[in-house]
Parts: structure tokens; sequence; C-alpha cells
């Protein structure tokens, strides 16, 4: 499962070369991912979790997805974590650089979702995991060659800032960035390169129609619930997880417990980019009396998630995903979808499947490689192919997912 804070899996300590990793990318509007796009396996929490980039959550393109035949080769192809050891400590005795030797081991390699990353993006990473980051508090993303802002968070410096949804980045510190990956200005927002980037200020250049004007902004420390929860008519309880975080499946558990009596839910996965598997198998434990959610393979060896005992098993139970659902929200719909405990609603999701393994590196460094994939309690691939709903459905789809409990209560 999931490595979190200091290689935490499944809430039991291991070493960072022992603890898998299920994580997921959202395709081409990403979450803070620094520098380049092959390294975004394991920042893919930060994508999701940090308020300073986002990632639309519409289908996929096709052409942007790949079908398991595929998925496996790539996993057959990557190299053996000794490999990536191996080149990094021989370069260390060379005297060049092992986190660049192995990102050449693993750029050869053509798996998917290697990546490496420095000891510091690690750090980082393990920190949103914790739910906890740095930023300005503004989602962006890449449209034709330009930097479009989808999102503010409200109290955040960028609210306080006046900036709002819509609006169009034009540079950040001095840097003009059309044209630029959102991943490289999504760096630069965050203060990639400042050694201690909270309390550090960025400028930011923006338009607004025909208004150009800059705004220093302020970075700081956030920290952001990922699960929250309503009450609609219906009655319906929405329980919307944007990400497996610490302490997100039993959040989802608490609402469930706390939701009155005779409501339904609706489980709300949609632009969920994964996370800890540790935490998805908790929730699904709020909604399954135990039993099988998924199995994954690890380098041959076959393993098994299982939900503890004693899960709501009654309330209507519907489950809303899109092209942004992805890894641990994949295997949290399929477990559910497998096992006819819920309806799911929307569009298909990702496809990311695959478990990465990290290996600490001699300069501290971290080089993640895939060695398996998950299925679903039936046995299906999630990689390369995401799961289907069971009712197709676009921006109407809360308000379909409303309809259906209403029938499953009757």
């Amino acid at each position: 499962m999931t490595c979190a804070k200091k290689g935490r899996a499944a809430n039991r300590p291991c070493a960072p070369s022992r603890c898998p990793r299920l994580t997921g990318m959202s395709g081409r509007d990403l979450f803070c991912q620094p520098r380049r796009i092959r390294r975004g396996a394991a920042l893919t929490l930060v994508f999701a979790s940090v308020l300073v980039a986002g990632a639309a959550t519409g289908s996929l393109p096709e052409a942007n997805r790949r079908t398991a035949a595929e998925a496996g080769r790539s996993a057959a192809r990557a190299p053996h974590r000794a490999d990536v050891a191996r080149a990094a400590e021989e370069a260390m005795a060379d005297g060049t650089s092992p986190m660049e030797a192995a990102q050449r081991a693993v750029s050869r390699s053509g798996d998917r979702w290697g990546a490496v990353y420095s000891p510091g993006e690690y750090e980082e990473f393990e920190e949103t995991l914790d739910g906890e980051y740095t930023g300005v508090g503004l989602w962006a993303r890449e449209r034709d060659g330009r930097i479009e802002v989808t999102r503010v968070g409200s109290g955040t410096p960028a609210e306080e800032a006046g900036i709002r949804p819509g609006d169009r980045l034009r540079s950040v510190d001095g840097r003009k960035v059309d044209g630029r990956p959102v991943t490289e200005v999504v760096a630069i927002l965050r203060g990639d390169t400042t050694e201690e980037p909270a309390g550090s200020s960025v400028r930011v250049g923006l338009q607004r129609g025909s208004r150009v004007w800059t705004e220093t902004l302020r970075r700081v420390r956030l920290s952001r619930d990922s699960v929250t929860v309503r009450e609609l008519p219906g009655p319906v309880t929405l329980i919307k997880v944007a990400a497996f975080t610490k302490g997100s499946g039993s959040a989802v558990r608490r609402a469930v417990r706390r939701s009155p009596a005779g409501t339904g839910i609706v489980l709300d996965l949609r632009g969920n980019s994964g996370g800890l598997v540790a935490e998805a198998v908790t929730a699904a434990s709020a909604f399954l009396d135990g039993g099988l959610v998924a199995t994954y393979d690890v380098e041959g060896e076959q393993r098994a998630l299982h939900a503890r005992a004693g899960g709501d098993t009654t309330r209507p139970l519907v489950a809303l995903v899109d092209g942004g659902t992805m890894s641990a929200a994949e295997l949290l719909t399929g477990a559910l979808q497998d096992r006819s405990r819920a309806v799911v609603v929307g569009s298909r999701t990702f496809g990311k499947g695959s478990v990465q393994m990290p290996t600490r590196l001699p300069d501290g460094s971290v080089a993640e490689l895939t060695v398996g994939h998950y299925r679903t309690p039936s046995g299906r691939g999630v990689d390369g192919h995401g799961i289907t709903p069971d009712l197709e459905a676009g921006e109407r789809a809360l308000e379909r997912a409303e309809t259906i409990l209403t029938g499953l209560g009757r």
C-alpha cells in the first residue's frame, strides 16, 4: 500500500525501499508537479491536495488512455529497483549525480509512472499526504498555451488579493508563462527553488479581459480537509472526498455514522487523484461488512486488501466518478461496484492501477518504480482501462444520483 510520512504504509512503519505506493496522475491539467511530468507518480497527492494548481476532471480522450496489455508491457519493461540503485551507486563512486543517473535509468525503462525525487521533493510530498502544504491558494490549468486560474481557495492569499477563476496568469516572478508547461509554472508558484518557501513572496502577473495588473502574494502553510459533508434535500448526505490523505478514511466512516437515519449517501470521488491506499480501504469499510477490497501484486507476489467488519451495508449509496478519479479512488469505486454496494454514476475513470515502490538512493533522493498492478474484487484490471460507471452522466451527475437514491430508498 502507499507510503505516507517517513515511509508509513497501512499505519505500520516500513522502510522506503519496502513500501509500495499506489498513486495517480491527472492527465493534461496537473496539480503542483515540479518541473517534469514523468516525476508525477508520487506527487499526485500534491496535485490533488495543494491549493496551488489544479486539474480538469472531465473524461480523458480515448487517445490518452492505454490498454491493460500496454500497461502490463510497461511494467515488464520497468527496471528492477536494484538496477536503478546500482546506477546511482556507480554515479556516486564516479563523483557524478546519483539522482541524475537514476533519472536516466528510469527514463530509458519506459516505466510510465517511474520517477525520481530529490530529498526535498519527497519530504514535501509526504507532508502533503498529512494534509499540509505550502502555496498561495489557487488552482490553474493550461488552455491553448496559456495558464488560466480555475479555482481560488477560500481565505487564501490568492482570494485576499482578489484573484478570480478565469483570470489569466501572464507571468510569475517576472517570467512569462505562456507556452510553458503548467508543471513548471506551478513549481515557481510553490517556491520549489526556495529553501523556505513559506513566508516568501511571489509576484504574479494577471489579466482579466483588458485589465492587466500584478499582485504580490505571500506563500503560506495551509491545511485542507480532504473530506467535506453536507446535507441535501431528499434526504441525501453528500460526502466529497478530494484526496485520500491521512485520516480521510476515518472521516468518511464518521460521516456515514453521523448521517441522519433514513438518508441515502452520495460518495463524490470526482477529481480525486488517489493517495493513501490504506485510507481508501478504511473508507470502503464504512460501506462494507468486511471482505475483499482489492488484490495487487508486487514483483509477482500476490497480496490482498480487506475491509473491516461492521460497515453500513443498508443505506442506499451512489458513487460519483469522472476522468479525474484515479488510483486509490478507483480501487474504492471498483470494490463498491463489484460487490454491488453502490451504483456508480458519471464518466469513465482515469485508469491508474499500478503499484510503485520507493527506493532510497545514496544521496538521499528517492526512486519510485512500477512493481505491479491492482485488481478489483472480481479480478478486473484498472490500469489503462479505468472503471466504467453503471450510468453515464455529465454535469448533471449529482442530480441523477439523487434520483437514483430516491428509487433505491423506495
